[in-house]
């Protein structure tokens, strides 16, 4: 006579599920997982530490609006190409401003040795 277990079994011995399917489901899904940690001493706050943790597939992330990564010159060629453009186009600006400051002090184009 057999008993029934109480515990149920774990992923992979006979439930149909594995690491795939769970890491697929929650990829497609997303995760939220959130919180804070607070150090108080006799009722004065010392430190607060807010955690949060996103888990999701790119195309998940994209749908709900985040996109930072995008813009992120660490992680994106095309953003660091545009930071590069902007920051170039920003001290030519301020150099044809000093430029027009002094104009007596323009210094020539220099000629090669």
């Amino acid at each position: 006579m057999t008993t029934a277990s109480r515990f149920p079994e774990p992923y992979g011995q006979g439930s149909g599920a594995n690491l795939a399917d769970i890491l697929e489901r929650v990829l497609d899904k997303g995760v939220v997982i959130a919180g804070d940690i607070r150090i108080n001493l006799l009722d004065i706050e010392l430190l607060t530490i807010k955690l949060r943790l996103i888990v999701a597939s790119v195309d998940k992330a994209k749908e709900m609006g985040i996109d930072w990564w995008e813009s992120d010159p660490a992680l994106s060629s095309r953003a660091r190409r545009d930071e590069l453009t902007r920051e170039n186009a920003e001290l030519r600006e301020r150099l044809a401003r000093l430029e027009e400051l002094e104009p007596g002090r323009a210094r020539a184009p220099r000629e090669a040795p």
